[in-house]
């Protein structure tokens, strides 16, 4: 079993990615840990299973989940106008092909989780361009959100569906709504019960030691480099960031996923429920990277009706990839750590073998198939 799950794994090597990392859970038992390559290129250093990764837009589920177990308390609801709880947002603009004009529709909340509210991910816009001047390079999580606050929007709070700050807005309102720091926030009620000993926001910059290599790969020459081990969402020295700031280990992370799996440990399982249910509309959908196979709920890539695909999750920048399967009873988390990495088309796939050679689903098994033979993978069974 797993050969061919092994041999997709084995092909991302062979494409440049220096190492990975695969675990894969059904019915809260490991199935298979495969991990190969190299931690550090380098030094040839192989992946022993015990590295820390910047994970990038993997930490989006925990900042909802964190999001939403203020929801669950009642201390806000996902129709509330944002500015209720964050009053910078109160009188937004927007860009318009006759220039920027004042927003007409708030923000609510719910915009936040579902990636609608009209934010970019400019890291560079004059907002938060100012924000590192005038605050001396820190940038702290919720001052961050009122130097955000005066860049124009993309859209229409609602409109579209775009990739965006959204989640790193959500982490300030988190420290608004509980009043504690957002890193202090997750230590205390997401990683600290479930045992994620080794996961952290705001890593500590004379604590990089503690991560493992980062590399970038340059699809030009073909060539892998090591740009540092800081994040590169990483607005300043303060700065939490919600959508891509978690530092964590594939031991700790398959724990969290078992815990969105199973529910009823830190968010209960009708908010899990809803927020693995999709949300778009058609408008939202025209926008949304994968609407042929999934939906998108409240923060998460969903199941979509008619979709053999029946996961919710998603990825990060650097190669990350997480899918948990509730009907299935599966959790799993691959990770590497390489930047535009080669394999980030097809690095989600191992859900598909997954469901190919562990739950025997014939559909998936045609679907490879017709991958195998359309040339996408890298090998042949």
């Amino acid at each position: 079993m797993f050969e061919k799950t092994k041999a997709l794994c084995d092909s991302f090597l062979k494409m440049g990615v220096p190492g990975f990392d695969l675990a894969i859970w059904k019915d809260g038992q490991c199935a298979l840990r495969y991990m190969g390559g190299y931690a550090d290129l380098e030094n040839k250093i192989p992946v022993k299973g015990n590295e820390r990764y910047n994970i990038y837009s993997c930490s989006k589920p925990i900042t909802c989940a964190a999001a939403m177990q203020l929801w669950e308390k009642g201390l806000f609801s996902l129709e509330d106008k944002l500015c209720d709880y964050m009053p910078e947002f109160a009188e937004m603009t927007v860009k318009t092909e006759d220039g920027v004009k004042k927003a007409e529709n708030p923000i609510l909340v719910r915009h936040l989780f579902e990636m609608t509210a009209g934010f970019t991910y400019n890291l560079g816009s004059p907002g938060l361009k100012l924000c590192r001047e005038e605050t001396g390079g820190r940038c702290p999580t919720r001052e961050a959100m009122r130097y955000l606050a005066r860049d124009p929007l993309a859209f229409e709070p609602g409109s579209f569906w775009q990739y965006s700050l959204c989640h790193d807005v959500l982490a300030a309102l988190v420290e608004v709504i509980s009043g504690e720091k957002f890193e202090d926030y997750t230590k205390k009620h997401i990683f600290d019960p479930l045992g994620m000993k080794d996961s952290t926001f705001l890593q500590p910059l004379d604590a990089l030691d503690t991560i493992a290599q980062q590399y970038r790969y340059n699809a030009e020459e073909k060539k892998v480099i090591n740009p540092g081990k800081t994040v590169s969402y990483r607005i300043g020295t303060e700065y939490a960031s919600g959508g891509a700031g978690c530092a964590s280990t594939v031991e700790d992370y398959i724990r969290f996923l078992e815990a969105m799996r199973v529910g009823d440990q830190i968010l209960g399982k009708d908010t899990i429920e809803l927020m693995a249910t999709d949300r778009l509309n058609d408008q939202q959908r025209s926008t949304y990277w994968t609407a042929q196979t999934h939906g998108y709920g409240l923060g998460l890539r969903t199941p979509k009706p008619g979709s053999i695909f029946t996961d919710f999750g998603w990825g990060g920048a650097a190669g990350a990839f997480l899918a948990v399967d509730v009907e299935n009873g599966l959790s799993i988390y691959h990770s590497q750590h390489l930047l535009s990495s080669p394999n980030q088309g097809i690095r989600g796939h191992v859900y598909q073998f997954a469901m190919a050679e562990l739950v025997g689903n014939p559909d998936f098994k045609a679907l490879i198939q017709q991958n195998v033979e359309a040339g996408e993978y890298h090998y042949t069974f």
